[in-house]
């Protein structure tokens, strides 16, 4: 569809336009920087976003990953693909209240089919899209900047004119290697906003398509505004900020296509002045294609709330305490702070970090606190741009630096706690969309002083000097990013004051068995945050595992007094009780546990073995049937059902027990063990033999799988083989119970034989 213009006046100004924007000052003339054809400038930049982030090619899954990724059923071949479009991003229903309401549909899509071409949960493939994707948005970057610094013009073959080579390299350059986009492209979550700012960045260059004129004088193009529009919403899917385009391509619409004075046209409205009867605004169909841009934008919205189902995300006062504070005026001058400290991220992005939540940026409660200073730097450069934005006479420094202001704030609205609560304080990964605003000012600035300085080109020295210092950053950064412990550590310098900081180093040296140190950092996560109940939690279990039980109870009853419906540390709490023989209390903790967690197949193996401590067999049974069909690769709980029929005399329900176990875990070398010891006892000993073979192949260092085919080979006559399994068995393990007993009782009958024999 082609929206027609038949008003010849129109047509003339239309004229009028093109002669005027070949008039405007080229803002690369003062510029001293780099003059390459397009290309090239485009060859560089993917090679410069690509050395600074190359290093996180082979790093593990850190942080959110492993929910995002690991533990999202969304990725496995078995879940159904229309299930992607009713879950969040984290694989939860979004109908569910504990859903963080994160629609990112397409993000998720392009995980399960790096999960699929890996064959498993291979971290290179996934971060190698990473790169690949910054390396693409980068080269955008170029056609990008030059539009929006140099203006939107096309040749007489409607190919469109780059009118700022070397300030459009500068700003790609500039955005390419800023070390805050670390986290988006290093840290394999960052997905969403890299696929989201490519999106964006079609739509927009596909709303800038709408505007290159045809042989019959067209001006328009409906088809290229509705794609935008479709572009937008495909952004919208992989992450909730692709939205805002919609509103920035209204804003160039006005500003660069329209040459709209913002100043002058709030005058006129303020007036009733009748000119506004005249102006482009109505001639050049913007109102129209605003329209269009609204509708499409509502539409999208109202798709995407119908899909949430039950209204907004509840987060907690640790995740963005400043939203849960009383007074409205302690709310206001938090979210300004943090404003600041985004922007002092995009202007000095030295100090990053993985979490800036639970107390990593103390709340500001009185007007006294000296980090006042921040907000009042803040709205002075904003205001002082402002105004030099609207009043400024030179139109082209107004659209540059309303388009920069434009890219700097809309973008990042969504994240601004302004319309809902946020579950995060500060986040480097918002800021990836921003970045295009400061990269606009940066360069904008460049060109001022370029302008005023006399020795331009240690001006271009310093600026490469920024460069090359944002690319070492970068590396840096991303090799941080490669291992969880080089993460967590690296914030702890940071952000000291985050409990969660210390509880995710504590956490991984916990992973690593370090117990005595990751205890020193639990501990520490717990005094910063007193009501830090995973904190609690994991070092109750630590505790539990050191016996130190009674201080164990004590942290994991003060996580559910604080938490009445955590699940996990009601069930760590009923292990410890039950460690103290305080089996009343432990057995209602378990079902406390059950009863906050449905599908808690772990809370059902732990209440089994309570029951089997209290011989209530049948009730253990029951427990441990429970946990296999909730998770029927639950090894243990398979393992305990078939000892303890077996030990109960049961042999032929342990035998029946077992084989069903073996087919869902085939390659489960403990329940083969199981299996073949009840095999041996009904004298099935040929398949006996082999389940135990097949047990030492998988495990070969197990003295006792050794001992009891020793054991199977001494009932069965075959004493020679008995003979070399008891002497495997005790070399592995010399104090194992029973062998040395058996293997001197079968040197004994050997020993008569000889003796018989001879």
């Amino acid at each position: 569809q082609i929206f027609n213009q038949h008003n010849a006046e129109a047509s003339n100004w239309e004229q009028a336009f093109h002669r005027m924007a070949q008039m405007e000052p080229n803002l690369d003339h003062d510029v001293s920087w780099f003059l390459l054809p397009s290309y090239w400038a485009k060859m560089v930049v993917a090679l410069i976003s690509f050395l600074c982030f190359a290093n996180s090619y082979d790093g593990d899954f850190v942080f959110d990953d492993s929910e995002a990724i690991i533990n999202n059923k969304d990725l496995r071949a078995e879940t159904p693909l229309g299930d992607l479009w009713y879950h969040d991003f984290w694989g939860s229903k979004l109908s569910s209240n504990t859903s963080h309401k994160s629609y990112r549909p397409l993000t998720v899509l392009t995980f399960r089919i790096n999960y699929l071409f890996a064959g498993g949960f291979y971290p290179v493939g996934f971060h190698v899209i990473n790169i690949i994707l910054h390396c693409i948005i980068s080269v955008l970057m170029v056609d990008v900047f030059s539009i929006l610094l140099g203006g939107l013009q096309f040749s007489s073959k409607g190919r469109r004119l780059n009118l700022a080579p070397k300030s459009s390299l500068l700003a790609a350059l500039l955005f390419a290697v800023h070390p805050v986009h670390t986290e988006c492209v290093a840290g394999i979550v960052g997905r969403a906003d890299l696929l989201c700012a490519l999106f964006f960045l079609l739509s927009f260059l596909g709303y800038c398509k709408a505007f290159r004129e045809n042989k019959e004088g067209h001006t328009f193009s409906v088809f290229w505004v509705l794609v935008s529009v479709v572009l937008g919403a495909i952004a919208m899917l992989c992450k909730e900020q692709g939205i805002t385009i919609l509103g920035l391509n209204a804003v160039f619409d006005a500003l660069v296509i329209n040459k709209i004075n913002l100043l002058e046209l709030i005058r006129k409205l303020l007036y009733k002045d009748k000119s506004l009867e005249n102006a482009g605004l109505l001639r050049k169909g913007l109102l129209f294609r605003i329209t269009l841009l609204m509708c499409g934008g509502a539409a999208i919205l109202y798709i995407r709330w119908r899909i949430m189902g039950t209204g907004p995300p509840a987060f907690t006062e640790v995740d963005n305490p400043a939203s849960f504070a009383d007074s409205l005026f302690v709310r206001a001058i938090n979210y300004n702070y943090y404003y600041s400290l985004n922007a002092w991220l995009l202007l000095c992005p030295w100090w990053l970090c993985f979490d800036w939540s639970m107390g990593c940026i103390p709340l500001i409660k009185s007007v006294s606190d000296w980090r006042i200073i921040a907000l009042a730097a803040l709205w002075f450069c904003l205001i002082g741009l402002i105004c030099q934005a609207l009043c400024s006479e030179d139109s082209h420094k107004r659209r540059i630096l309303t388009l920069g202001l434009g890219f700097l704030i809309i973008p990042f609205l969504p994240a601004s706690n302004l319309f809902f609560r946020v579950g995060f304080v500060v986040a480097e990964r918002v800021i990836y969309l921003p970045s295009i605003g400061y990269c606009i000012l940066f360069t904008y600035g460049f060109s001022l002083l370029s302008k005023q300085a006399k020795k331009k080109k240690i001006l271009a020295v310093a600026v490469l000097g920024i460069l090359l210092i944002n690319v070492t950053r970068c590396a840096l950064r991303s090799s941080q990013w490669r291992s969880e412990e080089q993460l967590f550590r690296s914030a702890l310098s940071v952000c000291p004051l985050n409990a969660k900081v210390h509880y995710n180093v504590g956490k991984n040296l916990a992973d690593k068995g370090n117990q005595s140190a990751a205890i020193k950092y639990y501990r520490e996560a717990v005094r910063l945050n007193p009501k830090y109940v995973h904190a609690m939690n994991n070092l109750g279990n630590i505790l539990k595992e050191r016996n130190e039980l009674h201080e164990a109870e004590e942290l994991l009853s003060l996580a559910v007094q604080i938490q009445p419906d955590f699940a996990a540390a009601w069930m760590n709490l009923g292990i410890v009780q039950n460690s103290l023989r305080r089996f009343e209390e432990a057995e209602q903790s378990y079902w406390t546990a059950i009863k906050h967690r449905k599908k808690y197949p772990d809370c059902y193996y732990n209440l089994g073995r309570l029951y089997a401590d209290l011989n209530r067999h049948i009730d253990a049974l029951n427990a441990w049937r429970n946990a296999t069909v909730l998770k029927p690769e639950h090894s243990l709980a398979w393992n305990n059902m078939i000892i303890l029929l077996d030990n109960t005399g049961n042999l032929a329900q342990a035998e029946a027990v077992g084989r069903e176990a073996l087919e869902l875990i085939p390659n489960d070398h403990s329940l083969m063990f199981s299996l073949a010891n009840v095999l041996g006892k009904s004298q099935k000993y040929k398949e006996s033999e082999a389940l135990f073979l097949k047990a030492i192949k998988a495990n070969p260092n197990a003295a006792s799988y050794h001992g009891n085919l020793a054991v199977l080979y001494h009932r069965w006559g075959n004493l020679d083989l008995a003979k070399k399994h008891y002497e495997v068995s005790l070399k592995l393990d010399p104090m194992a119970p029973g062998t040395k007993e058996n293997y001197n009782l079968l040197r004994r009958k050997l020993e008569q034989l000889q003796k018989k024999g001879g």
